[in-house]
């Protein structure tokens, strides 16, 4: 049967793009996709350490010290040149690739003396230092891409993806992005041309370069995906897909061959890294596929995206159980309590007015039923600038003894099993909370999560690791033949 599909939206994370040897392999990648899918989009990251670098470049300026630009200078030019020399065929075009490089190393010169003069880093001038990375690794893989024999062009996001100037946490505005993204990309298309773009960085009405947050090249494919529309978005990564716990934790984890929207948004914000939350939302109105894969092991199917409650035809028992655990570390719980709290109306309203001040995000609530406590996890580097917010707010009602306390616990791990099985299999909470005694882990709070594909627990953090080997007994013992 012939391939009804023609516009695909690729994304090559940082390790996939990081060395030579990577982009080898990605070059290939694009060059069988585009045998498949006339209208093709390719968003690459930064080489793999290179943001982190640039950041730390601005910091270091930003504090008056500008001693290490030369060592950055050096690793910067080492690192992208070495593989442009390595891989693009045309001398020409190789010299005039390291020379585009170059000119965006200076621009990260200049911006790091220009902060050092100031001597503080605005987030404008944060979001100008961090888009330079992959400015500099989209040239390179256009080039590379160029050396396969297939015909590519390098294009910055920022031509088209239209954001408000929320600097280092843009959101877009996707109707105008929409416009200019056809403006831009379509002739491409029409032309037999590759487009190959930035993820991460968009820029305001006015042309202001911006960043849609760490992270935020998964984004950008949701993003570009949606609103060419594509048929399909493919994210390749350095793992075989969505796995059922981290393998750094527990040996036997494995991948699952396709998960919901919903149980995967949720993996997302509950500390699984293959995915940013971000990037679900507008491939789910779009109605568009999304695909996980392994830059490392393309022939490996890697994981499937299904719409919420749907399996892929093999069997529904994978969407009645457990279907992988995560954990998220370095956080607190924070309790207000206090008998005076009983009845009163705002007290959740105000207390989480006061949590937002701060600009901290809320992973986690629980509330007694007698309404004489309120507990949230908020990660732990926030504990002092929430409390302080909070005891700010209540001062009346602690004053009183309406309040008895705000206080945060130690340093704490949320344990999350996700999976429609927590939903509609019974006795699934008797059989975790099972695992969990018998390891004897005390559990400080517990969620249900609002989607009802998940349950989190809060545990010890010497408890964490335990916990999750111990959730994950529960995939193997449910799924001994198929996930």
């Amino acid at each position: 049967m012939p391939n009804t599909k023609q516009t695909l939206v690729m994304k090559f994370g940082g390790t996939s793009v990081g060395s030579a040897d990577a982009l080898i392999k990605a070059g290939q990648i694009i060059k069988e996709a585009r045998a498949q899918y006339p209208r093709l989009t390719v968003i690459t990251s930064a080489m793999s350490g290179v943001t982190d670098l640039l950041l730390k470049s601005a910091t270091l300026a930003a504090q008056g010290n500008v001693d290490s630009l030369p060592d950055t200078e050096s690793t910067l030019r080492e690192k992208h040149f070495s593989a442009a020399n390595a891989l693009i065929r045309d001398e020409k075009h190789c010299e005039s690739t390291k020379l585009e490089i170059s000119g965006l190393i200076q621009t990260l010169v200049d911006l790091c003396r220009a902060i050092a003069v100031l001597g503080e880093a605005s987030p404008r001038a944060m979001d100008a230092v961090a888009s330079l990375g992959e400015r500099m690794s989209v040239r390179l893989l256009a080039a590379v891409v160029e050396s396969t024999g297939i015909r590519a062009k390098a294009i910055e996001s920022s031509e088209f993806v239209v954001t408000n100037s929320h600097f280092q946490s843009a959101n877009p505005d996707f109707q105008a992005t929409a416009e200019k993204a056809r403006q831009c990309l379509n002739p491409l298309f029409e032309a037999g041309i590759v487009a190959i773009t930035t993820g991460f960085i968009g820029a305001t009405p006015d042309g202001v370069i911006t960043t849609l947050g760490r992270g935020g090249s998964d984004y950008s494919a949701g993003i570009i995906g949606s609103v060419l529309p594509a048929d399909e978005v493919w994210i390749w990564t350095d793992v075989d897909g969505v796995m059922t716990a981290d393998p750094r934790l527990v040996a036997s984890a494995r991948t699952l061959p396709e998960i919901s929207y919903s149980e995967i948004a949720e993996l997302a914000y509950y500390g699984a890294k293959v995915l940013h939350p971000k990037t679900i939302r507008p491939l789910v109105e779009a109605g568009i596929g999304l695909r996980i894969c392994n830059t490392f092991n393309p022939s490996h199917p890697g994981t499937h995206l299904v719409s919420n409650g749907h399996s892929n035809g093999k069997g529904n028992k994978a969407d009645k159980v457990v279907k992988a655990v995560t954990a998220i570390r370095k956080q607190k719980l924070v309790t207000i309590e206090g008998r005076g709290m009983l009845g009163v109306p705002g007290v959740a309203a105000r207390a989480f007015g006061a949590v937002a001040s701060t600009g901290t995000s809320v992973p986690l609530i629980t509330q007694a039923s007698s309404e004489q406590s309120i507990c949230f996890a908020i990660p732990s580097e926030a504990a002092d600038h929430v409390l302080a917010s909070l005891q700010k707010n209540f001062a009346v009602e602690l004053s009183e003894r309406d309040i008895d306390r705000v206080w945060a616990t130690d340093e704490v791990a949320i344990i999350t099993a996700v999976g429609y099985g927590t939903r509609n299999t019974p006795g699934i909470a008797g059989q975790i909370f099972g695992k969990l005694g018998e390891r004897e882990i005390n559990v400080l709070a517990i969620a249900h999560g609002s989607s009802d594909v998940s349950i989190s627990m809060v545990v010890e953090t010497e408890d964490t690791e335990n916990a999750v080997k111990a959730l994950h007994e529960l995939i193997v013992e449910s799924t001994q033949v198929n996930i």
